[in-house]
């Protein structure tokens, strides 16, 4: 009787939630506005009563994030200490060095580099081949360009301008096969020129033969000649043997985009400037010699067998 009455309960419970199922269903598609108001009388009760049960766990974040943020900035604060005493000690290195600079150049009475120029351009087109290593920038003799000016991006040295028109110049690159660049290498500063050859990787030569470049040596320039200024970055010695010193520059051609032209104020000496010498004044035309007398005739050497006699 028992099992009976229950499974009758559970039928009645299951039809009263049918039932209250259906009439939720039939009441929203009868009127939306009834329980839209329902809806948000409901959110209204329950809101502040949410609210209220999630501050204290805000509060216990917040009192987390911060105790993590405080032992987080005594290590930062402890890290900067550190550096700035470092920086103190390199401060006080690089007064003293700047002094003995000074010093140094009023002894040996240096002349001091011209002033750059500097211009940004942006790359237009990229000329290269299998047989040469150009760019195209935006910035041509309207703009200051010429052709001799440097031409660098933000990771060294990039090459010279061979031409410039109006709007528009070529820059030759340091890879070009008609590139050369005086270069030093390393910390021993040994001379060398750095040669283009239409690979991403340019040579050495006319590097000493006692002096030795390692892999890793740092590449810049030496100044030499006028043509570039002494310590443009340019590259990094990649491989080294006997017979063969590749440098990998630091700047990549295919991903160029902006650069800077440097006109440095120095001119290497031209054709022209060497013929501007004025000529020295013609010899005058030689006079022409008189008629030779005819000579007189030797007299004969005398016989061998006087000479003979007289012994």
């Amino acid at each position: 009787m028992n099992d009976v009455l229950k499974t009758l309960g559970d039928w009645l419970l299951y039809a009263a939630l049918f039932l209250a199922a259906a009439a939720a269903m039939l009441l929203g598609k009868a009127d939306t506005v009834i329980v839209e108001r329902l809806r948000a009388h409901t959110a209204a009760i329950v809101a502040p009563v949410l609210d209220t049960l999630s501050r204290p766990f805000d509060t216990a974040a917040d009192g987390a994030d911060r105790l993590h943020d405080f032992f987080a900035l005594a290590d930062q604060n402890a890290q900067l200490r550190h550096e700035r005493e470092q920086l103190v000690q390199w401060q006080a290195v690089a007064e003293r060095l700047a002094e003995e600079n000074a010093v140094l150049r009023r002894l040996l009475n240096v002349v001091p580099e011209p002033g750059a120029r500097y211009l940004a351009a942006r790359v237009i087109a990229d000329t290269g081949g299998v047989f040469a290593r150009s760019l195209i920038l935006n910035a041509g003799t309207a703009g200051g360009v010429q052709p001799g000016h440097i031409v660098v991006s933000s990771e060294g040295l990039v090459g010279r301008i061979a031409g410039a028109a109006t709007g528009v110049s070529r820059v030759v690159l340091v890879t070009d096969l008609n590139s050369r660049v005086p270069v030093t290498v390393g910390n021993t500063r040994v001379r060398a020129i750095l040669a283009g050859n239409n690979t991403d990787r340019p040579a050495l030569i006319h590097l000493d033969t006692d002096a030795a470049a390692a892999v890793g040596d740092r590449v810049v320039t030496s100044g030499v000649t006028g043509a570039f200024p002494p310590g443009l970055p340019v590259g990094v010695v990649v491989a080294a043997d006997d017979h063969h010193i590749a440098v990998a520059p630091f700047f990549e051609s295919s991903r160029l985009e902006f650069v800077r032209v440097i006109d440095h104020g120095m001119r290497v000496p031209s054709a022209a400037m060497m013929t501007a010498v004025p000529p020295l004044p013609a010899l005058p035309a030689a006079v022409p010699a008189a008629p030779a007398e005819a000579a007189e005739p030797a007299p004969a050497a005398a016989p061998a067998t006087e000479s003979a006699a007289g012994q």
